[in-house]
């Protein structure tokens, strides 16, 4: 149901989901209590037909008829207050005494009522004359006056008097059922109504909020709004996990440009009190610099913020891929840096297809960090490789260098955001290896860094087997 605002009412719909049962619940019931009292109607008026039809023929019985009947009899059967007014009177000796020829007495093979069959034949039957539907009743019994003759009473009405019956047992019984399915009505919006304040206390908690995402809890919900209200915990939760990343960035923004600025700063007041040509030439060296740092770490940053965004797992669902045919196409968009670096770069993997399930821009952007970190520090003149290998817990994808490689003590805190090995002299941001951890945990991959079998450094990353396979 809609409310005048055009929104929709959950009171109204309940409540018109009920009125609508409750009003064919009206329809069905008199329709049931009419058949009931239809029947009704015919029993008690087949009772009192086949005791009319009994009664005369016993007074009958007592005449001396002679061929015809007693004005009284006539008078009675003529006289039909109830509806009786088809009657045929009858004798074995006589023949038709009195009534019409058109209503033929039931047989004697009918079912009898009341009564010695010998003696007293009763029978109730419907008969249909001129189109019209009759209700009749035989009564066969000996003439007492003449022991060899025998009666046959029959008296008819039509149901219109049993369907008057009927309907006045329903107007009768309508009006309390009605008033009985309004008072139910009544009791349901009532309750409705109650029902519903107690989300009352939910939506003033609600109101009550300005910036607390904390969940609202299950103790005081009704059980009918656990769904909708676990719902909005999830949605709460996205939202706490949202800003919490927000803020994050923004620290360690602020954290890691605050030295570049005040470097640039550094340089450029530096120029401004001495502008010869040589330090004005150094402070360009030094600004140039700091402001590639300032870039490569804001990049950084985005990166690690969209690898660690909720979001953009829902943006961009894993698609099979097959990394032995994916890793040496994105190598061969590094060779050139490679090169520039003095860094011999090779692939080792299998020929055939290795799959997995995964997004091409996430692990793309995975493998060019494990291949700046490489470049940044293994030297130049030394060796880099990636292979792909399936093992037994899935795929394993390895980077690996013959560079001086991380200390022992070290290596499980590598993939910490901002942390660099001690004594490394080359510029780095500490969040190469933190945004691979979390591009391998978006994956359900496992990373292992590991001492490599000549010195360097090596990565591992083992994926999941594919849950799809290939078409």
């Amino acid at each position: 149901m809609i409310e005048p605002d055009g929104r929709p009412s959950l009171r109204r719909r309940l409540l018109s989901s009920l009125l609508v049962p409750l009003m064919l619940l009206l329809v069905v019931e008199s329709l049931v209590t009419y058949s009931g009292a239809l029947i009704y109607s015919n029993h008690v008026h087949d009772r009192d037909l086949a005791d009319d039809a009994m009664t005369l023929a016993q007074m009958l019985s007592q005449e001396d008829l002679g061929g015809q009947i007693s004005p009284q009899a006539r008078f009675l059967l003529e006289y039909a207050p109830e509806g009786h007014n088809y009657f045929n009177v009858s004798s074995r000796k006589h023949g038709l005494l009195a009534g019409t020829a058109e209503l033929q007495p039931a047989s004697l093979s009918a079912a009898t009522l009341d009564g010695d069959p010998a003696l007293y034949s009763t029978t109730l039957y419907t008969h249909t004359q001129k189109r019209r539907d009759l209700r009749a009743a035989t009564v066969r019994i000996p003439n007492l006056r003449d022991p060899s003759d025998q009666l046959t009473v029959t008296m008819a009405e039509t149901f219109h008097d049993r369907h008057e019956r009927a309907r006045e047992i329903l107007l009768l019984t309508i009006p309390a059922q009605a008033i009985l399915i309004a008072s139910v009505f009544v009791l349901v919006l009532y309750g409705v109504r109650v029902g519903l304040r107690q989300l009352d206390p939910l939506t003033a908690r609600l109101a009550a909020r300005e910036h607390d995402l904390a969940p609202i809890g299950d103790a005081d919900v009704p059980v009918e709004i656990l769904p909708l209200t676990r719902t909005i915990d999830g949605l709460f939760a996205r939202q706490r996990g949202m800003l919490a990343l927000q803020e994050r960035f923004i620290a360690d923004a602020a954290h890691q440009l605050k030295t570049p600025l005040a470097g640039l700063r550094v340089h450029v007041e530096r120029a401004q009190a001495d502008p010869s040509k040589e330090t004005v030439n150094d402070a360009l060296q030094h600004i140039l610099r700091l402001t590639q740092r300032a870039s490569r770490t804001s990049s950084q940053l985005l990166a690690l913020t969209r690898a660690q965004s909720p979001e953009l797992s829902e943006a961009s669902p894993p698609c099979l891929l097959d990394l032995a045919r994916l890793v040496p196409e994105l190598l061969g968009l590094r060779v050139h840096d490679a090169i520039a670096a003095g860094v011999d770069l090779g692939y080792e993997g299998p020929q055939e297809p290795v799959w997995i399930d995964g997004d091409r821009i996430s692990l793309q952007e995975m493998l060019d960090n494990l291949i700046d970190n490489s470049l940044r520090y293994a030297g130049r003149n030394s060796m880099l490789t990636v292979g792909v290998a399936v093992v037994a817990s899935g795929v394993c994808l390895s980077v690996e260098d013959n560079g001086p490689g991380v200390p022992p003590a070290f290596l499980e805190r590598l993939g910490e955001r901002f942390f660099r090995v001690p004594g490394m002299t080359e510029e780095g941001t500490g969040l190469g290896l933190a945004i691979v951890q979390r591009i391998a945990e978006r994956h359900q991959a496992q990373v292992h860094y590991l001492s490599g079998s000549q010195g360097g450094l090596r990565v591992e990353i083992v994926f999941p087997p594919a849950r799809t396979s290939k078409a």
